[in-house]
Formats: structure tokens, sequence, C-alpha cells
């Protein structure tokens, strides 16, 4: 429950505007509620609306995409693109291509960019986009059709010093290319600041495609560092999902010296107890884009089981869920405390309930949000951005240093807030309220606009 008066009203007032929006008024209340904690000593906010405006995107866009499959059927899809806020930066977001996507969810994903690129230190603002198109079980050409129509539209709105789009759920390298060619037909330039994700031949970044997972086991480890006196040596870890920031985080993590025992995708679970073979997920996953029951198969001694939320019976000492937002919720959460975790971190957006978040902070878990611990793949997208600006590419091991300091410094931003506040050790208002700050003195320093 809200205690600010002026918090109150700001939240009634996104509720009552979006009513139908409980994906962006899940992520607004969890933001204001750690606001409540600073708001009473900066009277600015209110006299200024800025919290208002805060809660408010810049601009949404929204357009129709029509394209050919391949039987010659003219289909028509959904596309937008949330511009949330730019006082920092350009708009920088990914665009998520899933029948799921909608407005709410778009808007909760741009709202908890905003914090998630300030807290990079990054000059970049926060957006997020996509289309209810599916690309699972189109064929490469259908793929291509859909891109090129998307980016005919979006090409409008974008820009290297407006809008920097990237790739999110269902979409890749191949959709980010196809993306991308289809701006510079349009442009007549090859303008690579545009887009990031790219291919390492046309303007892509080393480190990109592990950004995410990687960057998520080193803000991890940094907190069972400082918090704990800990590391991942020895630990048993649970990751949900399959997709690159899991497979990434999956081999960071075994590096580290745990030992990932199981992962998912949206129809079920694998648990291997000698630990992931993770050549045979990356085959399963990125060679011929194939279903996580798959492994059982190929892999004596691990099973597969039905129901990806399963997963969360296995015991483990770290919990990394990476597959998407809400996918745990209270029970659930109870399940991990009990089976003996120490630590959770989210790769995914928004992937703990607000009630699981509870329960993991009342354990005295170690809970670090996702928009400090995913921040590594939108880190390393705006080391991209400078690359193409440079015209100079850095190498993978340069990178990931950059990659590692970062998410360093992101923890202790986030940390240090917490202190600050007088919450010493919750990551989740710490790394709210430090992000906030820096947002919000941009906007204060910039005026009404």
């Amino acid at each position: 429950m809200l205690k600010s008066e002026y918090l109150q009203r700001v939240y009634s007032q996104v509720v009552t505007r979006d009513p139908d929006q409980k994906e962006f008024h899940q992520a607004v209340l969890e933001v204001l509620e750690s606001l409540d904690l600073i708001v009473d000593k900066h009277p600015e906010y209110e006299a200024n609306g800025v919290i208002e405006s805060f809660v408010e995107p810049e601009r949404v866009v929204s357009f129709r995409v029509p394209w050919v499959d391949d039987e010659g059927h003219v289909q028509v899809n959904r596309g937008y693109r949330v511009q949330f806020n730019s006082a920092i930066g350009p708009y920088k977001g990914g665009l998520r291509f899933h029948p799921t996507v909608n407005l709410s969810i778009l808007k909760f994903l741009g709202f908890e960019q905003i914090l998630k690129n300030s807290l990079t230190g990054l000059p970049i603002g926060g957006a997020k986009g996509g289309s209810d198109f599916d690309p699972k079980g189109k064929s490469d050409a259908e793929v291509m059709r859909f891109c090129q129509s998307f980016m005919t539209e979006l090409s409008r709105h974008i820009g290297q010093f407006v809008d920097v789009p990237a790739g999110d759920i269902g979409v890749g390298g191949r959709e980010i290319g196809y993306l991308f060619g289809q701006y510079r037909r349009i442009r007549d330039a090859h303008e690579a600041g545009i887009l990031t994700g790219k291919g390492l031949t046309y303007g892509g970044s080393l480190a990109r495609t592990e950004a995410t997972g990687f960057g998520l086991c080193y803000l991890t480890q940094e907190m069972l560092k400082c918090m704990r006196n800990d590391s991942f040596d020895g630990k048993t870890v649970v990751i949900s999902g399959s997709g690159n920031v899991a497979i990434f985080a999956c081999q960071k993590a075994t590096e580290l010296g745990a030992k990932v025992v199981a992962m998912s995708d949206s129809n079920g679970y694998i648990h291997d107890p000698n630990g992931i073979d993770l050549d045979v997920v990356k085959d399963i996953k990125l060679g011929h884009r194939g279903r996580i029951k798959e492994y059982a198969d190929r892999v004596p001694g691990s099973t597969y089981s039905e129901g990806f939320r399963g997963i969360w019976t296995i015991p483990c000492d770290i919990a990394l869920p990476c597959a998407t937002q809400n996918e745990i919720d209270g029970d659930i959460a109870k399940t991990i405390v009990k089976n003996g975790a120490i630590a959770v971190a989210e790769g995914a957006n928004m992937p703990s309930r607000p009630e699981a978040i509870h329960v993991f902070q009342d354990a005295g878990l170690l809970f670090a949000p996702a928009k400090a611990a995913n921040a590594g793949g939108v880190a390393t997208s705006a080391l991209e951005m400078s690359q193409n600006s440079m015209r100079y590419s850095w190498t993978f091991a340069e990178v990931d240093a950059k990659l590692q300091e970062i998410m360093a410094n992101i923890f202790h931003n986030a940390y240090d807030a917490s202190v600050e506040c007088g919450v010493e050790g919750d990551l989740v208002v710490g790394a709210n309220i430090a992000g906030f700050k820096k947002v919000v003195d941009a906007m204060l320093a910039q005026g009404i606009v």
C-alpha cells in the first residue's frame, strides 16, 4: 500500500486511464512502492508533475503489418513501438515477436527499460516494441516478408539519434538481419547504429549474443561475493528457459564453477543431475529451433517433464529465471525457499510476481531484480552503438571486460541506494531508486516537455 497521497493519485490515474493493462500496472506499482521511501524529501517532484510524466510514454506508435504467407494468403498483424523516455539519451529497447504481445506488455517492458538503461550508466533512454506475429513454424521467406513490412512502417519513427531497437523474444539474428536490410533499402544508407544485435559482418558486436546471460551471472557473482562472501563455485543452479539468455547464463555459471541441472521451454523442462550438456541444448535450440524434450532422448540419465513451471520443484542453491514474465508465483517461491536456495537473480523481465519477491526477501534470500540483473544485453547494445559511431570493433575480451565492469557497477549502485534508503540489501528498492534518480534529474533539468 502506498503511503504518499501524491503517489496514490499517480497510480490511480494510471489504472483509470488504462484499466486493462495489468502488467503495466504491476510494473508501475513496484517502482512507486520504492519511491514511497524518498518522495516526501523531494517536493519538487510533485510541483513539477515529474512522476506523472515518468509513468506516461512520450509516444506510442501502433500500426498494421500486412504480409503474404507461402501459400499466397495475405496476413495482417499488429505492430507497436512504445517510446517511453528519452531524457538521458535516444530511446533504446528490444522488439518482441510473440502472439502474447499487446500494449500492456510493451508498456511494462518499456517502463522497466527506462530504469534498466539508466542503471547501466550509459546515455540511453527507454523503449520497447514488437508484434503479435509468431515466427515459430514460419519459413525464412515468411519471416523475411513480415520483417520487411514491419520495418517499412517502423523506419518512419526510428534513427540512431532517435530510437535504436534491438532483439527480444522471437527476434534473433535472422530477424535483425531482415529488419536492417529493409531499413538500409528504404533509407539508401548504411546507418549501422540504427539497430543492435546485428551480425558481425555488418556492424554487430562480439559478445552481444552472450551478453544478457553472461551479465546475469556477473551481477549474481558480485552479489554473492559482497553480500555473502560466496560465489557460484560448487553451487547447484536451475535456469528456466532455453533461449539466448538461459543458454549463455548456463555457460557462464558453469565456467564459474557451478553445476546447472535443469532448463526448460514453454512446453516442459529437463533435469540432468549430472549437469546440463550445453552443446546438446545449443544444437537443439540454436541449431534447428527444436523443443527441449529432445535433450532427454539424447542424453542418458536425464529426464523430461511436461509443464514448464515444474522446473522450480528441483532443489538448487541459485535460481535464475530466464523464461518470461510472472512465471514464479508465491507458491513456487515458497518451494524454491523450502528446497534450500540462497539466491535468485532474474534473467527474464519481471519473472517473479510481487508476492514471490516478498517470499524471497522475507526468507532472507539474495534477490536481484531484472532491471539490474539482465541489463547486460542492453549495456552491450550501447557498446555496439559506440563501436558503430567510431567505425571500429573491439575484441571479445574487451567487450566482455567492459560488461563485467558495468554489471559490477550496477550491483553497487543498487546496493548503495538501498543503504541510503535504510533498507540495506533490498536491491529491488535500490535498483528502482538509483535508476529513477538519474532520469528524473535529467527531466527536471530539461523543463516540462
